[in-house]
């Protein structure tokens, strides 16, 4: 299930040209893939996240919903924080990004039709970083909107101007939100929060 043709046509080349495998349908977003999961009952589905009309997580968790036993594995080209997680609290059997090897992709299919969970190196390293250190606690609503419009160029007195607080408050907020995220200072701030997917780059 992936929005690129290109790439569901290598993917279904990979694969009607091993024999253990039966390509059984395609589909370019979200709500397609529900339509032809229903259709054809796979076994695993590929699941891409950035997709039109329904993501990859909201459809992983509808699938679940709707009692869905096929097993997802999630290939995509994104490895942050933000995007892993989702998707394995969501019921992902596997993540991989689309640079695996054509066999170390086919092992992981057969894995993960055995119910098998598949990680690339690269989300393992990042799981398991979240398992060894403690749980921070998350940023304030207020605190995203300080370094939301900080990542957009605004200046600490803007920043007051525009949330309607003092200077003082918006360093006050800017200080807490540093120690959150385990950085030093406002650039660090603002690509820690957009890796971490809080804040958008606009």
């Amino acid at each position: 299930m992936d929005d690129h043709p290109v790439v569901r046509d290598g993917l279904r080349g990979m694969f009607t040209g091993d024999d253990r495998f039966t390509v059984l349908g395609e589909a370019g977003d979200g709500r397609e893939a529900l339509a032809v999961t229903e259709a054809v009952t796979p076994d695993v589905i590929l699941m891409d996240l950035r997709m039109p009309v329904m993501d990859g997580v909201t459809t992983i968790r509808e699938l679940r919903t709707r009692g869905s036993t096929a097993r997802v594995l999630v290939l995509t080209t994104y490895d942050t924080d933000s995007d892993v997680l989702p998707a394995i609290k969501a019921g992902a059997t596997g993540y991989l990004l689309k640079d695996t090897p054509r066999e170390d992709l086919f092992r992981a299919v057969v894995s993960a039709h055995r119910g098998e969970s598949v990680l690339s190196p690269a989300v393992a390293g990042r799981l398991m970083g979240q398992l060894r250190s403690p749980a921070k606690e998350p940023l304030s609503q207020r605190e995203i909107e300080v370094l939301t419009l900080i990542a957009r160029g605004c200046t600490n007195r803007e920043t007051a101007t525009r949330l309607f607080i003092s200077e003082a408050t918006v360093k006050t907020h800017l200080l807490h939100a540093y120690a959150k995220l385990g950085v030093r200072d406002r650039a660090s701030a603002v690509a820690t929060a957009i890796e971490q997917g809080l804040i958008r780059r606009d």
